[in-house]
């Protein structure tokens, strides 16, 4: 990430985690994804720190529910 910026707007992570800025936002007002609120017109902006912690959780979040949801064939696709 050396030649990233520090911070990033809400399209720059859209883009990251190839999702739409409006799903971005949604994440940062429900408090799941850090990010701060900048100048008098209110822009958002994410730590790049942050984006990567933020990802690291979710692949922490996506390994538990694999074990406690495991993948079962059903007989029909066997």
């Amino acid at each position: 990430m050396a030649d990233t910026p520090r911070f990033l707007t809400l399209a720059d992570v859209a883009e990251v985690l190839n999702t739409s800025s409006a799903q971005v936002y949604a994440l940062v007002r429900r408090g799941e994804l850090p990010a701060i609120k900048i100048g008098g017109r209110g822009q958002w902006r994410v730590e790049g720190t942050r984006l990567e912690e933020y990802i690291a959780n979710q692949y922490e979040a996506t390994r538990e529910y694999v074990a406690e949801h495991p993948f079962v064939e059903s007989d029909s696709e066997a």
